[in-house]
């Protein structure tokens, strides 16, 4: 059902929208403000997913109206209603945001169709907020140990500036969360968050996979490729395990962080980047510095900001609720009732030694969770977790 408000003085006028939006879709359910007053105090009581505004009203005119929507309900469209002499207010209005204007008499079909293009517009903006909230909750930071509240106090204080952040820690601590809170915090957040696993590709590819290439660069390169540095431009690269990317490879990152410019593998051609770079080890870089494995001049470009991510064990006092977490999240993918952990298997699993970190945890949650009983015990903890 789409909730339309219709802001009109002229009863007439009202009473022909109302009766055309009625009889165009009886999932319309249509609610009427006589002035611009009225209408603004409706729109703070009720999300409606479509605003009808005439131009020329007593008390509050539409352009008014319109100012306050867009503080009040910014994303929601609004269609102005103008009179013949009212056009250049119109386009005014459109210029402050209105999503489009219609004229008195309402032509039947520009009314209906910009009625149904405004409503289709509106649904894909709440389902890009539902699906950004998807997306929240799956790199939901969870914990309120002093070390996790220390991180997310210089997430807040980090994430609006451009300086570069190296994060810290050992595998499966959630290295990956904190750069996508960084990222989604940012300025950049509209922007595209790219992620490379410098581990994961090999080394003969790695410049390719970062700076793109150019067709016959090399056997294989049957086409030209966009690397991840342009894929990245106006928003993030996470280059995530970079303590093992090749020297040849960073010494091009050095390059393209101090000159903000890159060139495809097989090219001379440079191409202006405007990227800020996030970057994540399980290794020790200053002892990879010292053996000469990772550039001293790189690690100084990146390690603007520190962020050192503690391993499981230092942070007991989140386990309690990073069982709760996950013990509804993997129930809500399986399509099961959420099980309870009886306090003495919580405390059980608490004294744990988690060499395999946040990721070793939830693995051992979903076993208990599909081999443990109704309420995962102490039992199930011994017989299904054993290390």
């Amino acid at each position: 059902m789409s909730k339309i408000l219709i802001i009109e003085d002229e009863a007439a006028i009202r009473r022909v929208l109302l009766k055309i939006l009625s009889e165009e879709n009886p999932d319309y359910k249509v609610s009427e403000a006589e002035d611009g007053l009225q209408g603004v105090e409706l729109i703070k009581k009720e999300n409606f997913d479509l605003i009808l505004c005439d131009i020329k009203m007593p008390k509050m005119d539409g352009i008014e109206v319109l100012n306050q929507i867009k503080i009040i309900k910014p994303e929601t469209p609004i269609v102005m209603i103008s009179g013949h002499g009212d056009l250049d207010t119109a386009v005014q209005s459109m210029r402050i945001g209105a999503f489009d204007y219609i004229s008195k008499p309402p032509d039947l079909n520009r009314l209906l169709n910009t009625v149904r293009i405004a409503l289709d517009s509106n649904k894909l903006v709440v389902e890009n907020k539902r699906l950004k909230k998807i997306v929240h909750k799956k790199f939901e930071m969870i914990g309120n140990s002093s070390s996790i509240i220390k991180i997310k106090a210089m997430i807040e204080k980090v994430a609006p500036s451009e300086a570069r952040v190296l994060i810290t820690g050992a595998n499966g601590t959630g290295k990956e969360l904190v750069a996508h809170w960084l990222h989604e915090k940012s300025h950049r957040s509209k922007e595209p968050l790219v992620e490379v696993n410098c581990a994961a590709i090999p080394s003969e590819l790695i410049e390719s996979e970062l700076f793109g290439h150019k067709k016959g660069s090399f056997t294989g390169a049957s086409k030209d490729r966009v690397g991840k540095f342009e894929t990245a431009h106006n928003g993030t690269l996470f280059l995530d395990e970079i303590g093992d990317m090749s020297l040849s490879a960073q010494a091009k990152v050095l390059r393209a962080l101090q000159e903000n410019k890159i060139s495809r593998v097989g090219s001379d051609q440079t191409i202006k980047v405007n990227v800020r770079v996030l970057a994540a080890t399980n290794k020790n870089l200053k002892k990879e510095i010292t053996e000469g494995k990772f550039r001293e001049d790189l690690y100084h470009r990146l390690a603007v900001i520190l962020v050192k991510v503690p391993p499981l064990n230092e942070r007991r006092e989140d386990i309690p609720l990073l069982i709760q977490h996950f013990a509804k999240k993997i129930s809500e993918e399986q399509g099961t009732t959420c099980k309870e952990f009886s306090k003495k298997a919580i405390t059980m699993l608490q004294k744990y030694d988690w060499t395999g970190n946040i990721r070793e945890l939830r693995n051992v949650i979903e076993r208990l969770i599909i081999l443990g009983g109704e309420q995962v015990s102490e039992t199930d903890v011994k017989l299904f977790a054993s290390k």
